[in-house]
């Protein structure tokens, strides 16, 4: 464990500030080829369903040399005891509605991230007009005009409305309005809404999706779409890491649906990631201090990296006066950076206390690609990801050249993938409190 730091004792290279310096920086990581980093996966390895026991699934244990083979439910025996075990408790809403117009055509509105209110929580408890950024589907069919669409709550009718009121890139913004104020829009999506199962599942979501696409710990309503690494976790698993002695700490990221969305440009410096919203208590970041991690997730991966660059961002003084700090895409690529983990945590302690606060709320666009050097994260245990996908970049950069053998190995060993699949532990040994990549 390190000396306590001040809270600004970073040492970090000189800040490459000039543009084209910068592009240049971005590009020696960002001329990756995505062609590099795929691998064939036939349809029929892909998870339609879960198990009946989510804790029956397969279990890939890599320590960073060895691959073996377990079983989920074994996963107590096989954690880190001296690392603390880090939960993404973010909860699925129903984000998708369908509208049917009086033509017959069914348009289907999915919510991807709220507008107004912007605040996740403020918006799903409003009982009042609420507006959302979302995808259209069958868009010719809803070239203006509001949508209706009927449902029931405790046994009265009720009506959701839907209109159109802007562009958000390459979405919609939505304004929903409902004709009962006592009713929050969480309610009305748990009453109207379907479950936003993945489309590489080539199915509707059904009545069991309801609870199979949602993690047994799951508590603070916003994503849309499931942190998939912890749909393995039973009641039984996490009573066996508590009587092991297992230290566990929870954080939220609203997981968005950018997440399913395929890298098409050739080079991955073209590819614009999704921006995903997430909080995280100060109790949780005191916990985080001094403390080696194995995230339950790539969600989790993604926030505690975000947090290291957060802490030094927050050191140069370069969070906003006003409004949500946030991590851009290629800020870990734009300079070297050295500063101790424990530091960083240091200095976003020191914004929650200047401000009053006990969560820390911020959001985050960072790719982790190959070449980069994990601060924060020191285990990870995550599903099998898609080919093409920044996901997929992500464990490379945590296993090397290893991800080729992991990958093989699932095929060949019979693992199911993606959603619904069987998950993998990536713990390599290693010494200090700084992860070594």
């Amino acid at each position: 464990m390190p000396d306590r730091k001040s809270l600004c004792s970073f040492r970090i290279s000189e800040e490459v500030t000039d543009a084209p310096s910068r592009e240049k920086m971005k590009r020696s990581h960002g001329n990756i080829r995505i062609a590099d980093y795929t691998y064939d996966l036939p349809q029929e390895r892909i998870a339609k369903y879960p198990l009946p026991e989510r804790d029956r699934s397969k279990l890939l244990v890599w320590d960073g040399n060895q691959i073996s083979d377990r079983v989920f439910s074994e996963f107590p025996s096989l954690a880190d005891r001296n690392s603390l075990l880090v939960f993404n408790n973010t909860r699925v809403i129903r984000a998708r509605l369908l509208f049917r117009k009086e033509s017959g055509a069914t348009i289907e509105v999915f919510c991807l991230e709220p507008q107004n209110p912007s605040e996740f929580t403020m918006n799903l408890a409003s009982g009042g007009p609420v507006e959302w950024k979302c995808l259209i589907g069958n868009l010719k069919r809803w070239k203006q005009g509001i949508l209706e669409s009927p449902f029931t709550h405790d046994g009265k009718e009720h009506i959701l409305t839907a209109e159109r009121t802007g562009t958000a890139g390459d979405a919609f913004t939505v304004r929903f309005g409902w004709n009962e104020s006592t009713l929050s829009f969480a309610e009305v999506l748990e009453c109207l809404g379907h479950m936003p199962i993945p489309p590489y599942l080539g199915r509707n979501d059904e009545e069991s999706d309801i609870s199979a696409y949602q993690t047994t710990y799951a508590r603070i309503n916003g994503s849309v779409a499931a942190p998939t690494a912890g749909l393995h976790f039973t009641p039984a698993v996490l009573g066996a890491l508590d009587k092991s002695g297992i230290e566990r700490a929870e954080l939220t990221l609203h997981v968005s649906a950018g997440t399913f969305r395929p890298v098409k440009s050739e080079l991955i410096c073209d590819h614009m990631m999704h921006t995903e919203h997430f909080y995280v208590s100060k109790a949780t970041l005191e916990r985080l201090r001094d403390r080696k991690t194995t995230a339950v997730g790539t969600t989790t991966v993604r926030t505690l990296e975000s947090l290291y660059w957060l802490g030094t961002g927050y050191a140069e003084g370069r969070w906003p006066a006003e409004g949500i700090p946030s991590v851009a895409q290629w800020e870990p690529y734009e300079k070297e950076c050295n500063a101790d983990p424990s530091a960083a945590i240091d200095n976003l302690l020191a914004a929650l206390e200047k401000s009053g606060r006990e969560i820390l709320e911020a959001r985050t666009d960072i790719i982790i690609v190959p070449g980069y050097r994990f601060r924060m994260v020191h285990g990870m245990i995550t599903n099998f990801h898609q080919p093409h996908s920044t996901l997929l970049l992500l464990v490379a950069a945590f296993t090397g050249e290893a991800w080729r053998d992991i990958y093989d190995h699932a095929l060949r060993s019979g693992y199911r993938f993606l959603s619904y699949g069987d998950s993998m532990l990536l713990n390599p040994l290693t010494e200090g409190r700084r992860p070594i990549r």
